[in-house]
């Protein structure tokens, strides 16, 4: 059974900090990009960071490039999501999904009919 779960969400104010942890099981680690999305209230969901753990490839969002770092450690088939000098722009529901590579070459990396397998969300508000 595939398995993403999300943990690490929380409250916390603008300028802090959050890990977000991604913990996968049921599939190959090295045949899937792990991506993290966010869907705010109202708003539709969007890319934030992916990662290939086969090689290392990241991307990231704009708006969260220098901020957050994306990292993987593939023993544990976990994807962290390292989230600094949050906004209130940043709250959000965060997901992490997967998604076979070739599928993301195909279609995107930040596209989310890229990726599979999906995690239950994580909340993180961000309060000014």
């Amino acid at each position: 059974e595939v398995q993403l779960v999300e943990s690490g969400g929380g409250l916390v104010q603008a300028g802090g900090s959050l890990r977000l942890s991604c913990a996968a099981s049921g599939f190959t680690f090295d045949d899937y990009a792990i991506g993290w999305f966010r869907q705010a209230a109202g708003k539709e969901r969007e890319g934030v960071s992916c990662i290939r753990s086969s090689d290392g490839m990241t991307y990231y969002l704009d708006s969260v490039k220098g901020r957050f770092t994306i990292s993987s450690d593939n023993a544990k088939n976990t994807v962290y999501l390292q989230m600094n000098s949050l906004k209130p722009e940043d709250t959000a529901v965060y997901y992490c999904a997967a998604g076979l590579i070739t599928a993301i070459q195909a279609m995107g990396v930040s596209n989310s009919a890229s990726y599979y397998y999906w995690g239950q969300g994580t909340q993180v508000t961000v309060s000014s």
